[in-house]
């Protein structure tokens, strides 16, 4: 399932984010490469103790709390703290696939990567390439998005980040454990619960949403390990 989420951060929110990583000292990107992603990831990166980074990371944790849609799509049990790469001209990132297991820097705590999600931070149009490709069952989809929209795809596919050939590419990344660890799962769940609150909008006089509402979440006793 690839859900994008808009206007995660609004336009006043995005100027903040890129005034300050603007003027950020940059890591080399592999640094945080697994063994076989390290051969073909060319970009810069905050280190995860970059107190930047923290900063930045605990925004977006705490708008992520209040978006609903969010919440609908992922069913957060835990998330690991957002990361801030760069990609410039030349900068890509190859055919990889994400660790299952994400350390927490610091603690000793560690996440399943069953989601993971990239958050825009450039205007698609002050860049070229950098485009994020999923391989999907129906074949690659490319998703550029807009500055401060997000995608969330699953973590067990295999992605890969087009070539940048001019301007510069901002970007936060991180992954969430799931309550429910099952991509088709989490799909059913969310497309249940997008029709429930249709009907509610539209017809909430409809006794029957009660009986759904109990569908969903019976369905999600069934599946979620909190």
């Amino acid at each position: 399932m690839l859900i994008q989420l808009q206007q995660v951060l609004d336009p006043a929110a995005v100027e903040k984010f890129r005034g300050a990583l603007e003027q950020a000292d940059w890591s080399d990107g592999r640094g945080s490469a697994g063994y076989l992603s390290q051969a073909v990831k060319r970009n810069r990166q905050l280190p995860d103790d970059h107190p930047l980074a923290r900063e930045l990371g605990e925004k977006i944790i705490r708008i992520l709390d209040g978006n609903q849609q969010f919440t609908a799509a992922a069913l957060p049990a835990r998330m690991a703290p957002p990361l801030f790469n760069c990609y410039e001209k030349d900068n890509s990132y190859g055919r990889h696939v994400d660790g299952a297991i994400r350390p927490v820097f610091g603690t000793p705590h560690r996440v399943r990567t069953d989601i993971s999600a990239t958050l825009f931070l450039s205007d698609p149009d002050s860049y070229k390439g950098g485009e994020l490709v999923m391989e999907d069952t129906f074949g690659p989809v490319e998703v550029k998005l807009q500055a401060g929209d997000m995608v969330l795809y699953p973590g067990s596919s295999v992605h890969a980040v087009r070539p940048i050939t001019s301007g510069r590419r901002l970007a936060a990344f991180f992954w969430i454990q799931s309550m429910v660890r099952g991509d088709r799962q989490r799909s059913i769940l969310y497309e249940l619960d997008k029709a429930i609150q249709k009907i509610a909008t539209e017809s909430p006089e409809q006794e029957a949403l009660v009986d759904l509402a109990g569908v969903y979440h019976n369905l999600l006793r069934e599946w979620a390990d909190p």
